[in-house]
């Protein structure tokens, strides 16, 4: 399995400015195994540690932080004699011992020789409670679930990528059709790596399902097993009730729907919580098109996604059938699983920030919108062919921007006002984007 992320990984190792690194990410996102994925490709030797009811290493890093005496310790507990110049430290589920997370800014100013990475599931949440953080000193990778190019490789369409990626319109329209099913595809397994690999294997979609409700069933449980006991009911309650305001025409988030008469300082914690972990997107609102589109966000009024699509048709209960074949049940639903996918690729692709437009009057909105360059991208998603888009073009003539993006299940293709990106190559958005600004 190859993962973007590598690529990353690569240029840390080679920087002159390279400091510790941490990986942050969901549980299950393939965190593990790109550390060591990484280590056996570019290093002689791994030193792979792991946190998790480690009671050594919290008493290694419970005296203080003389990194010879530490560096002694890891060479102990990993069995690989430590050398700097050749030689991957991993520090997995680093979370678990806090003072291991101190320690990496000592390796920041006085041992920066030493290739340090390390990562954790709840590493989001250690760094918002009160945890002593290294700021300034680490460097951050984020991992997310495959996406739609990743997944194509993974199940051996390394051709139909390389068209996708070089942005070569004559040949995608040629094999759209078959691009689309791999689309259809996608929205069922999703990105998460055991779900891929399961598919990879075996091609069994109930194998596939059957990993992503184990996964659904994993998350809540780190609920009651690490979250503060007074949250954990509306963590629940917020997880489980993302499909149901998804599924509404308007997506904005309503804690009424959540529970009756219930109030956002009820809840703030909560999804505190689930955005630190990783496990959920929250977009937020934006009624200008002014630049930078983050000063002007909305914290009151916002989207909340999952980490994945594929966990949300599971969430939903979808099954394979409804998905694949498509029917009248499912089309409803169509647009929220295919706007799922949109802010996924946008997360999954890039490193662009994402927020959505409405009219102060609620009568139009964007779906999404992200700033690219000097340039405020609007962005509607059409599950369909559908070429509709009513609210784009009411923000376009509000704002006059350049370039405006409607995403569908059509070819490519470049209007007066819009150009419409097939939704299976909308994660080459920037590419696109700066192909069309230097025409």
């Amino acid at each position: 399995m190859y993962r973007q992320k590598m690529e990353e990984l690569k240029k840390w190792k080679e920087s002159s400015h390279r400091k510790p690194l941490i990986i942050r990410g969901a549980r299950q996102v393939g965190k593990t195994w790109l550390m060591k994925e990484f280590g056996r490709n570019f290093y002689e030797k791994i030193a792979y540690i792991n946190f998790d009811d480690n009671t050594r290493m919290n008493k290694l890093f419970e005296e203080d932080f003389d990194l010879e005496r530490i560096i002694q310790g890891l060479k102990i507990e990993s069995g690989v004699n430590i050398e700097p110049e050749n030689t991957l430290i991993i520090l997995d589920e680093i979370q678990e011992t806090p003072k291991a997370l101190k320690a990496l800014k000592y390796f920041c100013e006085n041992a920066r020789e030493y290739h340090v990475v390390s990562a954790g599931s709840l590493l989001g949440v250690a760094m918002h409670s009160g945890t002593s953080f290294p700021v300034g000193k680490v460097d951050f990778l984020d991992l997310t679930p495959l996406s739609f190019y990743e997944f194509l490789e993974a199940i051996g369409e390394k051709e139909l990528l390389k068209l996708l990626k070089n942005n070569d319109f004559n040949m995608i329209e040629v094999f759209s059709t078959k691009l689309k099913e791999f689309l259809k595809l996608y929205y069922y397994i999703g990105g998460m790596p055991e779900a891929v690999n399961s598919y990879v294997e075996n091609k069994n979609l109930l194998e596939v399902r059957d990993i992503q409700k184990k996964l659904l069933a994993a998350y809540e449980q780190d609920f009651s097993k690490h979250a503060p006991n007074n949250i954990v009911p509306r963590i629940r309650q917020l997880w489980n009730n993302i499909p149901t305001q998804l599924a509404k025409e308007n997506k904005k988030f309503i804690y009424g729907l959540v529970r009756q008469g219930a109030r956002a300082r009820e809840y703030e914690l909560a999804l505190s919580w689930l955005i630190d972990c990783g496990l959920i997107y929250q977009v937020n609102r934006v009624n200008t098109s002014k630049i930078p589109l983050s000063a002007y966000q909305d914290f009151n009024a916002f989207k909340l996604y999952l980490l994945d699509v594929g966990l949300l048709s599971a969430l939903s209960g979808i099954d394979d059938k409804t998905l694949l074949e498509g029917n009248d049940i499912f089309e409803e639903f169509k647009g929220s699983l295919t706007e799922q996918y949109v802010l996924c690729q946008l997360k999954q692709c890039t490193n662009l920030e994402v927020f959505y437009w409405s009219s102060d009057t609620g009568t139009s909105e964007v779906d999404f919108i992200t700033q690219i360059g000097r340039n405020n991208i609007p962005i509607e998603v059409k599950a369909s062919e559908n070429l509709q888009a009513k609210s784009l073009k009411t923000f376009v003539q509000k704002y006059q921007t350049k370039i405006n993006v409607r995403t569908s299940m059509s070819s490519y293709r470049k209007e007066d006002w819009v150009i419409n990106i097939p939704l299976y190559n909308i994660g080459n958005i920037e590419k696109i984007n700066n192909t069309l600004i230097n025409i």
